[in-house]
């Protein structure tokens, strides 16, 4: 039975939005899960505005807590804390995987990408690795951010519906410049077929590709004892 951590810089996946969870149950079958929650990391980064040196080592932290219990996996269930990963992943012999590098490789395909996200910290991190994605096939899209001010929170408040409506608000906006819509976050999944039908868009979201990804690389370890490229 593969062990499998997933490392939380909120609560959000924990009591507020099960998705992760629920994907990791369908697809990875047996799996044994652990939680890692670090739940005043993200909002560090909010307050200051970026990832500082101390954020980071807090996320290696996490992955190391996660490995010192097991793991044979390690996911990060966070696009904000995205770019700490790699020192993680330098500081662990386990994988590491980000929850919205599947994501990113599908987004990375068009000309014209919307990048959605209720967390300011988030819309760097996403558009960056989208950059970078496709920068590796020669390719460098025209990348649009777009922020929902306050959903996050009215979110962790337990208004679904208010949160709902503004992601769907700056959506319809979004859809007149871009051609493929990317939701910054995992928290924002559940408005996929919704935003679809809206704005006549296609729309990303990281949870199902991501968990997707992981499922993968948790059958390679467990076949091969370490990943295949």
């Amino acid at each position: 039975m593969a062990k499998v951590a997933v490392l939380h810089t909120s609560f959000v996946f924990v009591t507020v939005e099960p998705v992760i969870t629920d994907l990791i149950s369908e697809l990875i079958p047996g799996a044994e899960l652990l939680h890692f929650v670090d739940s005043d990391v993200l909002a560090t980064v909010v307050r200051e505005q970026g990832i500082s040196e101390r954020s980071e080592l807090r996320m290696v932290h996490l992955a190391q807590a996660a490995e010192a219990a097991g793991a044979d996996v390690i996911f990060s269930a966070c696009s904000s804390l995205g770019p700490t990963l790699d020192a993680a992943q330098r500081a662990v012999g386990v994988p590491v995987v980000k929850i919205d590098q599947a994501m990113a490789t599908i987004a990375a395909r068009s000309d014209r990408i919307g990048v959605l996200a209720t967390v300011p910290t988030t819309l760097g991190p996403t558009s960056d690795l989208i950059a970078s994605v496709a920068a590796g096939s020669g390719r460098s899209p025209h990348i649009v951010q777009r922020l929902c001010p306050g959903a996050f929170d009215v979110l962790m408040a337990g208004d679904r519906v208010a949160h709902d409506q503004m992601i769907a608000d700056q959506a319809a906006e979004l859809a007149g410049e871009v051609d493929v819509i990317v939701l910054a976050q995992a928290s924002m999944n559940r408005l996929v077929e919704r935003l679809e039908a809206e704005t006549g868009l296609p729309v990303l979201s990281s949870p199902r590709s991501g968990v997707e990804n992981l499922a993968r690389i948790v059958r390679e370890v467990s076949h091969h004892g370490s990943p295949m490229n």
